[in-house]
């Protein structure tokens, strides 16, 4: 049990109690999602602290915690239980707070330590029921993208493939969205993050749709690049370029390899094509409860050298990006079942000409 877990990392950093403040943190440990929540834990105690707008909700879905509400200041409220709790040595979500409520924490009768990143390990292998709600996630994105592939046509603006992006969400009995959906014609393809415009969907384009939605909590992120009209070979070799790089990529996902190994296998490939310089981003990320979440799959940086475990998730999505023409990217969550990667999408990463 992940909050069990959770609980016995507090003790082993040879702290009282654990102060979470983030939205990501609090929804992970409780399964209780607001804007103005927080979660204390230690050895053997969990609380809650809400405010009035949230206080009885939390009550109701939270029958074995402590549910406080918060009066008054939110910092000096916390400060004054956690020292009523006897709690003298609290760690604190160093990369999730600001510097003001950093600031309005100082308190001579509490020893802050502050711990970036301080659950990034235990939320990167998921649980078996965390497994499956992501699989629920991402069958209901496919849902919605062949749905799509019905629909879209020539003279259809981006922002109305992003509305039956959104209506389908709703529609599946989701959240929302994961992130604001990518919706990309012709040479918006060749920008990353290019934003969903009002521009028109013409013939004989790339299109790239990246989206993603939320389910019971966990984040689904998708992407594919499909062509309106007859592919030209310059397209159809950029595509099968990227093609083969996300599934060398997939190739080196198993037990007991360098995450770094997978960025590095599509990476080289890509390379070796020459396209090298128009692969800007690392192959992939974690993801869960946020649509970004450690690890990040690159082959530089801190990440690079985790290990994979059994029940990691994560995104593979190499992309080429042509300025001034076109971009392809392809994207499938990934989780590790029986030593090896299991892409979740059943979406084939074949071709796709409308």
């Amino acid at each position: 049990m992940k909050l069990q877990e959770a609980q016995e990392l507090v003790e082993r950093e040879e702290l009282d109690a654990f102060l979470f403040s983030s939205q990501p943190s609090v929804f992970y440990l409780s399964g209780f999602r607001s804007t103005h929540a927080y979660v204390v834990l230690g050895k053997d105690f969990k609380a809650l602290l809400t405010d009035g707008r949230y206080f009885e909700k939390a009550k109701a879905q939270l029958p074995d915690w402590e549910v406080v509400l918060i009066k008054g200041q939110p910092s000096r409220f916390l400060k004054r239980f956690l020292r009523e709790k006897g709690f003298k040595k609290v760690g604190f979500e160093s990369d999730r707070v600001s510097c003001e409520m950093r600031k309005s924490l100082r308190s001579t009768a509490i020893k802050w330590v502050p711990k970036a990143g301080f659950l990034n390990e235990l939320r990167a292998v998921k649980t078996r029921e965390e497994l499956g709600i992501l699989k629920e996630a991402v069958k209901k994105t496919d849902a919605i993208y062949r749905d799509l592939l019905k629909k879209i046509k020539t003279g259809m603006r981006e922002f109305e493939v992003r509305r039956l992006i959104v209506n389908g969400i709703f529609e599946q009995g989701a959240s929302g969205e994961s992130f604001p959906a990518i919706v990309a014609s012709g040479d918006g393809s060749a920008i990353p993050h290019w934003e969903t415009s009002d521009r028109e969907i013409r013939g004989n384009e790339p299109l790239l749709i990246d989206m993603g939605l939320v389910w019971r909590g966990y984040c689904s992120d998708f992407t594919r690049t499909l062509f309106l009209g007859k592919a030209d070979e310059e397209f159809k070799k950029v595509y099968t370029v990227v093609r083969d790089a996300h599934l060398f990529a997939l190739e080196e996902v198993k037990v007991g390899n360098e995450i770094g190994n997978v960025d590095r296998r599509a990476r080289e490939h890509i390379k070796k094509k020459g396209f090298g310089k128009f692969f800007t981003h690392s192959t992939g990320h974690g993801v869960g409860v946020e649509i970004h979440e450690f690890p990040r799959v690159y082959y530089k940086g801190k990440d690079a050298k985790r290990v994979i475990e059994e029940g990691m998730v994560f995104t593979i999505e190499p992309g080429i990006y042509l300025p001034g023409k076109f971009g392809v990217r392809l994207e499938n969550i990934v989780a590790v079942v029986d030593g090896r990667g299991e892409p979740l999408s059943e979406v084939s990463l074949d071709l796709v000409e409308l």
